[in-house]
């Protein structure tokens, strides 16, 4: 059982409310220096919820609403276009369902999740530039790296099993590479998460192995900023123990998605994105929905 409960613990720490998610394209795209986002955003996630068979609890499933706010700086790291970017995201309401020992059961939690900021650099084919010059730049191959930490800070009870909140601290370094083909552009990027001890977890220490992240995207530019992806994404890892007892079951999973994203203005756009789990092993297997509006200023615009 406790191998069971450290599986658990483990894959329900994943379920938070990063609407933010990891299926992001253009994630290394270069702009000019000194440019701000400010965005804002609505997520909607709704799926099973896979947890050991060993566990008394069977059929499990969640509906969460989220929303989040992220503000994102273009920045000249050493003569390298850089950037740094925040993320706090909040659930407004989620509510979980399943059958405990045989009997339906359900739960609800609003709160915020774990704050997140990352650093990125495109330490390949993207120098800093400002506005005037970086109008003349040609498209080119970029390969960059990005560093984002997840503080905990987030809603966490201890004495509960499913929390918004996870914490411990979360490190992901991520690398990636695009390549511009005319009116289209071929990402990959390769992600690890690393975690820090969980320690009080129901009253025990929760520790949790690397995870290990792989994703790919297909972009056409339409013109006049108007562009759209195709996404997919794998995850593996994070075999969990919990006061040193080791799970038997580690996270496996894939997702599908497409990205769509429309100026309204100079200054403002719309993004909308759509995933979809087509294969889960232990965790969250859901379709999510993201819409986010965006402003941006200042380098010049």
């Amino acid at each position: 059982m406790k191998r069971a409960a450290a599986a658990a613990a483990a894959a329900l720490a994943t379920i938070s409310p990063a609407v933010a998610q990891d299926l992001e394209p253009r994630s290394f795209s270069p702009v000019p220096v000194g440019v701000n986002f400010l965005a804002v955003g609505y997520g909607y996630s709704y799926g099973n919820v896979i947890l050991d068979p060993s566990l008394p609890i069977t059929g499990g499933e969640a509906r969460l609403h989220s929303a989040f706010v992220a503000y994102l700086r273009e920045i000249d790291l050493f003569g390298l276009s850089g950037k740094i970017d925040a993320v706090l995201p909040f659930v407004v309401h989620g509510k979980w369902r399943g059958e405990v020992s045989g009997v339906r059961d359900s739960t609800t939690r609003t709160g915020f999740g774990d704050p997140a900021v990352r650093l990125s650099v495109n330490f390949v084919g993207a120098p800093a530039m400002r506005l005037p010059e970086f109008t003349e730049r040609k498209p080119r191959t970029v390969v960059g790296a990005s560093l984002q930490v997840l503080a905990p800070l987030g809603t966490y009870e201890p004495e509960r099993l499913i929390n918004l909140g996870t914490n411990r601290w979360t490190f992901k370094p991520r690398i990636g590479v695009s390549q511009p083909v005319g009116r289209w552009i071929l990402e990959a990027h390769a992600t690890g998460w690393f975690f820090t001890n969980n320690p009080d977890a129901d009253g025990a220490t929760l520790q949790q192995d690397p995870m290990w992240a792989t994703d790919a995207h297909v972009t056409r530019l339409f013109g006049r900023g108007i562009w759209a992806s195709f996404d997919i994404g794998y995850i593996l890892g994070g075999r969990a123990s919990k006061d040193g007892v080791e799970s038997a079951a580690r996270q496996e999973s894939a997702r599908l998605g497409a990205t769509l994203a429309i100026p309204v203005t100079s200054r403002h756009s719309v993004k909308l994105s759509y995933f979809s789990g087509v294969y889960a092993q232990l965790g969250s297997d859901f379709d999510n929905f993201v819409a986010a509006w965006q402003y941006r200023w200042g380098g010049g615009l």
